[in-house]
């Protein structure tokens, strides 16, 4: 056992790189789209319904309507063609997996948002994350520019 948590420590994300993400969550996931000979990122905007798995393993259904019609992508949180999950606000639900969303309609499938001292303790704990990302980005910038 110890073997396998090894090598998912080895190749997943680092644990600050991800979000801290919960069921109910409105988020942009930032995935990369091959076409052809050609890559871009594309935003998928949703609510987070469920998330699955541990390690590197972990998987989380995004859902959104588009169109009048509900559409769900399964996003592998350590893929490298996941580049980035913004947090835009985080749901005040009290249940694990929300799959009772699929069969509401119109305004019953919004979700309350989380208000008060917990979310704005996640929204600092996020930008402070943010924060030491985009200085780990800059600082690898600049050793490669110098070497």
């Amino acid at each position: 056992m110890d073997l396998i948590d090894s090598i998912e420590r080895e190749l997943g994300k680092a644990e600050n790189e991800l979000p801290n993400l919960r069921a109910g969550a409105e988020v942009d996931v930032h995935y990369l789209i091959k076409e052809g000979d050609k890559e871009r990122i594309q935003i998928f905007s949703g609510v987070v319904i469920a998330i699955r798995g541990r390690g590197i393993r972990r998987t989380m259904i995004v859902r959104r309507i588009v169109q009048g019609e509900g559409v769900e992508r399964i996003f592998p949180l350590h893929s490298p063609r996941v580049k980035d999950i913004v947090v835009r606000r985080l749901g005040d639900v009290r249940r694990a997996k929300l799959y009772f969303l699929r069969d509401r309609t119109g305004k019953g499938t919004r979700v309350k948002e989380l208000l008060g001292d917990k979310a704005r303790a996640a929204r600092d704990r996020e930008r402070a994350r943010r924060a030491a990302l985009e200085a780990a980005a800059a600082e690898a910038a600049s050793a490669d520019q110098e070497g």
